[in-house]
């Protein structure tokens, strides 16, 4: 690697003036003025004095001057068709929130040495063009006294420096955009607070939650509900509860769910949530997925608390650190967690239709494909990138990239479905633009509809007949003990007279067998 000195490009406005004229030239007046600048040109003077000024502007303007390596050149020459394209990724921008404020990554001017996780991404929703970035670290009392606090909203046309600073009074793990006013955000922190903040009023937040009504442990979550005023938003915890919020008042939460899913409601037995999912076009549902890889579907307009959990899904072995449902099929959703990401359907309870293989490194996060009903994305410890197409092949990913040496932590793909960040253990943000594997196909939404439920009817049919077979020995069973409690109870010497008795009658069958066995010689 080479580390060379970064120019700082500021932008200043000129304020120019036009002067310089004659006292007989009226400036109103346009003939004039296009004569007398006619003859000045044509004069010998004019030519020197441009010959020598022009070289020191040229300097000045080119002095500036930052070059942006991941351009990409000779893109009218591409192919029009893109149908059989083979799939690649190449990265257009990398950001280091330490090399951006202090220059050479590691050098002795950077006053930060400890490395903090880049927890989550939040595209701007209304242009491509800017990124919010939570940073945090998850390691539990390894936080030092030096270590920031700060998140970053980045522009990525000047990635040389954030575009704003945001300041929370804890580390963001989650930072979210509001849909409906790409102005403010909310953010859930490393102490369990909820904040958000308005990127006009300045870096630091226009509201946190109180301690005593906020989470217990760090925020995982937080998702923006769809509402007229558009500033309620719930957030999910370790703590095991999912809270509802209403920005405009922030002391206390509108709403509690403990996530016992034996529905009691008691928090001790409830289960933390790592993951949280919200489809706007399904606004009463919504699912948690929690550290003992269970995915909890809830229902939040129920009577009662115990009537907001419908129905659990396990299958994972540990945490569950990404649930998304599928933007074409909302009863579809993939699950990411221990070393497999699962395909499930809302009809099927007991298992998932579709799994990719067991990988040797642990999956950390995942996401559908904006533009294919049959594409997804998954990271791993490892540093690498995998993007699944099901419909081509379901035992490798179609596409595999090792994007970095630490681990990746979070992914978030544009809407657009051509740039996805991926945020790694040591807060470097990479974006790669994806191409083969966003064009959609002829049919291929109905292709994979006809996947989708082919596997549904499957493990319907399995399930069926799992169920049969519990019944069966569930039936067994009972027959056996009701069997048991009919036996009359022996005397010890009545089953020690039956086991001597058993015991000499072997012993005598087999002296039988060796006399024959004799005689025959």
């Amino acid at each position: 690697q080479v580390n060379t000195e970064r120019v700082e490009v500021k932008s200043h406005g000129v304020n120019h003036v036009e002067g310089g004229w004659p006292k007989d030239i009226n400036l109103q007046d346009m003939e004039q003025t296009s004569r007398f600048r006619k003859k000045v040109e044509k004069d010998e003077k004019y030519f020197n004095i441009m010959r020598h000024l022009c070289p020191l502007m040229e300097h000045s303007v080119k002095q500036n001057n930052a070059i942006d390596i991941y351009e990409k050149y000779f893109g009218e020459e591409e192919m029009a068709e893109v149908e059989d394209e083979f799939p690649f990724a190449k990265t257009i921008n990398i950001i280091s929130k330490l090399t951006s404020f202090f220059g050479v990554l590691l050098s002795k001017r950077d006053p930060n040495l400890s490395k903090r996780t880049a927890t989550h991404l939040s595209w701007h929703p209304d242009t491509c063009k800017k990124l919010a970035v939570a940073y945090s670290s998850l390691e539990f009392q390894h936080n030092m006294k030096d270590m920031s606090f700060d998140s970053y909203i980045w522009d990525l046309e000047n990635p040389h420096k954030p575009e704003l600073v945001l300041k929370p009074s804890s580390p963001l793990v989650t930072l979210e955009y509001n849909p409906k006013d790409s102005h403010i955000l909310v953010g859930g922190c490393y102490n369990g607070q909820i904040a958000y903040w308005d990127t006009r009023k300045g870096e630091l937040p226009m509201e946190v939650s109180t301690v005593e009504f906020s989470h217990r442990d760090p925020v995982y979550g937080t998702i923006w509900l769809q509402s007229k005023t558009g500033t309620e938003c719930f957030s999910a915890s370790t703590d095991g509860q999912v809270l509802w919020w209403d920005i405009r008042k922030l002391s206390e939460p509108t709403e509690t769910l403990v996530l016992d899913i034996t529905r009691r409601g008691i928090l001790k037995d409830a289960l933390g949530a790592v993951s949280l999912e919200f489809e706007p076009t399904m606004p009463t549902k919504f699912m948690v997925g929690t550290e003992q890889g269970i995915i909890i579907a809830c229902n939040r307009k129920a009577k009662t608390p115990a009537e907001k959990i419908t129905s659990t899904f396990s299958g994972h072995h540990g945490a569950v650190y990404a649930l998304a449902r599928n933007p074409f099929f909302p009863q579809i959703f993939l699950t990411v967690g221990d070393r497999t990401a699962r395909i499930w359907s809302e009809e099927i309870k007991e298992s998932s239709i579709m799994l990719t293989k067991y990988h040797s490194s642990y999956l950390t996060d995942g996401c559908w494909s904006t533009m294919k009903p049959a594409v997804f994305f998954t990271t791993r410890s490892d540093g690498t990138l995998d993007v699944w197409d099901f419909l081509v092949k379901q035992k490798d990913p179609s596409l595999s990239l090792k994007v970095c040496n630490e681990p990746l932590f979070s992914l978030r793909l544009q809407d657009n479905g051509y740039v996805v960040g991926c945020g790694s253990k040591l807060g470097t943000v990479t974006l790669l633009e994806i191409s083969g594997l966003c064009t959609p196909q002829k049919n291929e939404k109905t292709l994979a509809n006809a996947m989708f439920e082919r596997e549904t009817r499957r493990e319907k049919i399995l399930e069926a007949r799992h169920r049969e077979l519990r019944l069966k020995e569930r039936a067994r069973s009972e027959a056996q003990e009701i069997e048991e409690e009919n036996r009359p109870v022996e005397s010890p010497q009545e089953v020690f007279d039956q086991v001597r008795r058993e015991y000499f009658e072997i012993i005598e069958s087999q002296l039988q067998r060796r006399v024959q066995a004799e005689t025959r010689q």
